[in-house]
């Protein structure tokens, strides 16, 4: 068994833009600012992921402002980070991911969220925990400037 860690931040975009996290729709016209469109949860799951396999992170993997990634949906490049842990023989035991917001609330959105995210990483819904929780409006993420997500993932050889 393999444990990997990710964690990712984005700051709200200047302009109206969707809100996503694992791909549901938290909010259409208060979105993150990013290359690709911004998920944060997507990203931090893809980090814990290539962290797990030691095949470096995010930017590493799939590039750094490629014009590739423009405007991409994080959810595509969750199923190729899935794809590239199935080619080395293992798969997910489970994840725990807390998503860290000020603003707007998440709890509402957390079931749908789950359930994209099992999808996603080919798990029952009872492998996959996503928590929300706030900074007491303490720090950049208190003050409403942006979301942040650390993720937890447990990979496993197929046997």
């Amino acid at each position: 068994m393999r444990i990997g860690t990710g964690f990712d931040v984005h700051a709200f975009a200047p302009a109206p833009r969707p809100l996503l996290l694992a791909g549901h729709t938290v909010s259409e016209t208060q979105g993150l600012a990013g290359h690709s469109d911004a998920d944060v949860l997507a990203h931090a799951v893809v980090d814990a992921l290539l962290g797990a396999l030691a095949l470096g992170d995010l930017g590493s993997f799939f590039g750094v402002d490629t014009e590739e990634l423009a405007d991409a949906d994080s959810m595509v490049l969750l199923e190729r980070t899935m794809a590239a842990v199935t080619e080395r023989d293992h798969a997910v035991g489970n994840l725990d991911a807390t998503v860290i917001a000020q603003q707007p609330r998440i709890g509402p959105h957390v079931a749908a969220i789950r359930s994209a995210l099992a999808a996603a990483l080919a798990v029952d819904l009872t492998a996959v925990s996503v928590k929300a929780t706030t900074t007491d409006r303490l720090g950049s993420i208190g003050r409403g400037e942006g979301i942040a997500c650390w993720a937890t993932v447990l990979v496993h050889p197929v046997t």
